[in-house]
């Protein structure tokens, strides 16, 4: 069925953003903010459609209110999903309209409200949670166990000690390819944005990585494969984020980890520690592909059981 409300140069919008060098992801979720807020005007904004040329500010903020309220229309089913959006996913979606707002400007294209309207909301502030190193590795190792089928214990397994190795991202390390594997222990990866570096594996990750290589006889290019589903007869078939995110959460939750823990969360852990044996924040900066040594420092937050060693060590009044 046809949209009844239409943006003005929509497709022209996310192939700016394409040729700006964002990822794949990055273009999807401007195209499904932007939907939201197209699905907004036709269904929620009032008793009837609002046109886009008509909208006005208190539009934008009726706009803000629905994406806070649990009765939001997902872009994608029309259904009501019932999950309350965090503050940094309203902020993402509200940032995805300004932009919107300032392309047309750029283009001069008439706009009803400008771009500067689009307020972001305070964000709450959260207390970092880190797993402790000791919860990391067992979740690194559980797969084996936890696995009746011993190929995909031994599979999962490598993608978590690789996640934890190189503080990759997860997307990163279900695009790896088998020629990214040189026997080095050095991985040259394309990461967010199209930027290029270096990521290292551990002599353990190496280890368990060419384990993995030497029980696959197949010519797949992929790194990480599935070995059943629909994805498991095609040529180009590879782990799906999806896939390994479900996993984790499962690990998790069998081993009774009480702190919520995901593919990021291995990263965020390889940060923490490196930065609590003593890393340079710069060194740390590189490693995760970081543009900004400022996200870097925002990124890396030691574990609360690190906090209490330092202060007990450090404190000018502790005698």
């Amino acid at each position: 069925m046809t949209s009844q409300i239409q943006l003005p140069l929509f497709e022209d919008f996310l192939l700016y953003i394409k040729t700006q060098n964002y990822s794949e992801e990055t273009v999807y979720n401007y195209e499904r903010d932007l939907s939201t807020f197209r699905l907004f005007l036709e269904e929620f904004a009032g008793p009837s459609p609002i046109l886009f040329e008509d909208v006005t500010k208190l539009v934008i903020n009726q706009y803000k209110a629905y994406l806070a309220s649990k009765d939001r229309l997902t872009s994608t089913k029309k259904e009501k999903d019932g999950i309350k959006l965090s503050s940094f996913s309203m902020n993402r979606m509200l940032s995805t309209l300004r932009s919107y707002l300032k392309y047309l400007v750029d283009v001069d294209y008439k706009i009803p409200v400008a771009p500067e309207t689009v307020k972001l909301v305070k964000t709450e502030k959260k207390h970092a949670k880190v797993a402790e190193f000791s919860d990391l590795v067992r979740l690194i190792e559980a797969p084996e166990a936890l696995e009746k089928n011993p190929k995909i214990g031994l599979r999962n397994r490598v993608m978590l000690e690789v996640l934890f190795s190189t503080g990759m991202r997860i997307s990163e390390l279900c695009k790896l390819k088998k020629r990214d594997i040189d026997g080095s222990g050095k991985i040259f990866i394309m990461g967010k944005g199209k930027k290029e570096r270096f990521v290292y594996l551990t002599p353990r990750a190496i280890h368990f990585l060419e384990v993995y290589l030497n029980t696959r006889n197949d010519n797949l290019a992929a790194l990480f494969i599935p070995y059943r589903g629909s994805n498991s007869n095609k040529s180009d078939r590879r782990i799906s984020t999806n896939y390994l995110q479900a996993k984790i959460k499962e690990y998790r939750e069998k081993l009774r980890i009480n702190v919520p823990t995901s593919a990021h969360s291995l990263r965020h852990g390889f940060a923490t520690y490196l930065a609590e044996q003593g890393a340079s924040p710069a060194a740390i900066q590189v490693l995760l592909g970081h543009e900004s040594l400022n996200t870097t420092t925002r990124y890396v937050h030691s574990s609360d059981k690190f906090a209490e060693e330092t202060h007990n060590k450090f404190h000018p009044l502790k005698k």
